[in-house]
């Protein structure tokens, strides 16, 4: 029974994880670390190495299900899907009827995250200044001469699938945010809606690749240059938010391949009609703005009482 009582919480805490990541601004990370599980998650999956793997040939799966701590990861993944599929259709109704409200709301939770993040940069000198501004100034840059389209190709998924799963890693960091700056965002959502398998087995491969690599990259990065790394991070999300802006000017084409500029809304022109709709952008920003202090709120206590 308690067995039975430990997966269905594991199921409920990946349908939590889950759907931070299909919420650009939202990340995995923090909703793994205010549930509780966030260490034992990077753990599990820093055990799939050389010598787990080399135990799984052996046909020695049960030291292998052991040290991976597979049953633990089953179950969230499993959560995290269930929760993918639910919220792909809502999250392409509301960007194409409700476009300015839900881009106001990403926004809201962008902003906020850039302060979390810019928190953990405990000292300031000239490499943590320079981090952020070349950050800022490479996201800016990619913001504005990104391309309407990006490449359709069967790598450019992978890489797409690697990046979206960063979120889950690194606390802060949003990877469907790095999904929309890539101009995949509504693809995947797409793919996951449709049910269109061999996309999916590609951004889902990429994904696996991406968050093997990623977990021991992140933790010899962060050990090396921990406040360069964060003051960076920082400064991408800060530039980035050019993007997320809800008032668009297109430059060239139309619907979601449009090539955008962000604009004030008082000379709103844009794909959706010239209604700027301030007060609902406004409202939606504060309303991502309260959702990402309260679950950073509820993870820093979680953290304390765990500390403890």
């Amino acid at each position: 029974m308690n067995k039975i009582k430990e997966a269905i919480l594991l199921v409920l805490k990946g349908i939590g994880i889950g759907a931070a990541n299909v919420i650009p601004g939202v990340s995995g990370g923090t909703i793994a670390l205010l549930t509780g599980i966030f260490e034992r998650l990077i753990n599990c999956l820093k055990s799939f190495n050389i010598r787990t793997t080399k135990l799984l040939l052996k046909g020695n799966f049960r030291q292998w299900a052991k040290e991976t701590d597979i049953v633990f990861l089953f179950w969230v993944v499993l959560g995290i899907g269930i929760s993918a599929f639910s919220l792909a259709k809502l999250m392409l109704y509301l960007l194409e009827f409700q476009p300015i409200g839900t881009w106001g709301f990403f926004f809201g939770l962008v902003l906020i995250s850039c302060w979390y993040v810019i928190k953990e940069v405990k000292t300031w000198n000239i490499g943590t200044v320079i981090s952020l501004a070349i950050g800022i100034a490479f996201a800016v840059w990619v913001s504005l001469t990104s391309p309407a389209e990006t490449p359709d190709t069967w790598w450019f998924l992978l890489i797409a699938g690697a990046a979206s799963i960063c979120g889950m890693i690194l606390p802060g960091i949003s990877g469907s945010f790095l999904l929309v700056l890539m101009v995949k965002y509504e693809d995947l959502m797409n793919s996951i809606s449709t049910l269109n398998i061999p996309r999916l087995l590609l951004y889902g491969a990429g994904a696996i690749a991406g968050i093997l690599a990623f977990s021991h990259f992140l933790a010899w990065l962060l050990k090396k240059w921990y406040g360069q790394t964060m003051a960076m991070l920082t400064g991408f999300m800060i530039g980035s938010l050019v993007k997320i802006w809800p008032w668009q000017q297109i430059l060239q084409g139309s619907g979601d391949k449009a090539v955008t500029q962000p604009i004030m809304p008082s000379g709103y022109a844009s794909l959706y009609g010239q209604n700027p709709q301030v007060a609902t952008a406004i409202i939606m920003a504060v309303a991502g703005i309260a959702l990402v202090v309260i679950l950073e709120t509820w993870a820093t206590k979680q953290k304390k009482h765990e500390a403890a």
